[in-house]
């Protein structure tokens, strides 16, 4: 018998810059024609997000990052190495604000593995050893670092926290995702990548896993992959900054692709949709929560705890789905709930979870 693992709570951190209108109004400005501006608009106002947090310095006046003295307030963005920079500082003071949160409902003495997941920097030592040594935790504590899976990377380090407890029931595993997606502004003058823009925001949240009875149980993860589908989500790393790819093609194929017995049955953990009481999906944007929850018929308000998170904060990639789940937590109980989430591949991968006894 392996022990079962369990989220005990979760906490999350924003930072205290919203930059959602400041992008609209700037990528506005830079389509090239008035039918592509009256796109965008329609688009940015069906989008269900109303703010978007980011690290990035208000500018020497007080304004946004695209304003005059702002980051971004230049002909040519900056490149790489200056937005990493700016990672290796801001990543890990909005990991440990999450983590500060998590220690306000849990204690986080005797931690025995640290897993952190990002895809939005590079720095070595890894943010992981940095945030290590900023908690002082014992050298002797594993470290795992998750890096690049995108939107499902909080699956991967869950899954890997699972793994764990299972393995060691005595186990004290720290969770942490912390993606600075608003580094990486792209100055492309067309619509599909403003669009993809539209969605990001800078978040990070913090969770702890044991085999004490506490909080959601995690149950069997799941993972599965659409077909012809690897060039739908993906990023580049360029000389400013990582391009996302995020095609509009995505919500429609992820429809289709639910619409398959055989895929809807591997993106649910083989579930019957309609027994499922609780659910904990990717805010990736509002067309993505409206094709799943469209085609595996799900009743009005199924996704309400991932529209709320997309609404207040927008996709944070990775973090997002811990967003998510930290509103289920503080919810009704739930007998049979489902994570998923889907990313670069175009990949679908979850977990099943419920409340602890």
């Amino acid at each position: 018998m392996h022990a079962t693992a369990h989220i005990a709570a979760i906490g999350t951190a924003v930072p205290d810059h919203d930059i959602h209108d400041a992008f609209i109004q700037w990528a506005r400005s830079r389509l090239p024609d008035a039918r592509s501006a009256r796109v965008f608009d329609r688009m940015a106002g069906r989008a269900a997000i109303g703010h978007r947090w980011s690290v990035l310095p208000r500018g020497t006046d007080g304004g946004s990052p695209v304003d005059a003295g702002g980051f971004y307030a230049r002909d040519l963005l900056p490149g790489t190495a200056e937005r990493m920079r700016l990672y290796a500082e801001a990543a890990p003071k909005l990991g440990i604000a999450a983590i500060d949160a998590l220690r306000a409902q849990v204690p986080l003495d005797g931690i025995t593995h640290f897993v952190v997941a990002s895809c939005t920097g590079f720095v070595a030592p890894g943010i992981d050893q940095i945030i290590a040594a900023e908690l002082g935790l014992s050298p002797s504590v594993e470290r795992l670092l998750v890096g690049f899976m995108g939107c499902y990377a909080a699956v991967a380090a869950l899954r890997s926290a699972r793994h764990i407890v299972r393995s060691d029931p005595a186990a004290r595993v720290l969770v942490l995702c912390v993606e600075l997606s608003t580094l990486h502004l792209q100055d492309n003058p067309t619509l599909e990548p403003l669009l993809a823009m539209l969605q990001f925001g800078d978040g990070a949240a913090a969770a702890l896993v044991t085999a004490e009875p506490t909080g959601l149980a995690l149950g069997q993860p799941f993972a599965t992959t659409l077909p012809d589908s690897a060039a739908l989500i993906r990023w580049d790393i360029t000389d400013s900054g990582f391009a996302m790819h995020l095609s509009g093609e995505v919500p429609a194929r992820i429809a289709v692709g639910l619409a398959n017995p055989d895929f809807a049955a591997a993106a649910t953990g083989g579930r019957d949709p309609g027994e499922i009481d609780g659910w904990a999906v990717h805010a990736g944007g509002r067309s993505i929560l409206d094709a799943v929850e469209n085609a595996l018929h799900l009743q009005q308000g199924a996704l309400a705890a991932s529209r709320g998170v997309l609404a207040d904060f927008g996709n944070m990639s990775s973090a997002t789905l811990m967003f998510v789940l930290a509103r289920l937590l503080g919810g009704p109980p739930i007998h049979d709930g489902v994570a998923l989430a889907f990313g670069p591949g175009l990949a679908a991968e979850g977990f099943g979870f419920r409340s602890a006894a």
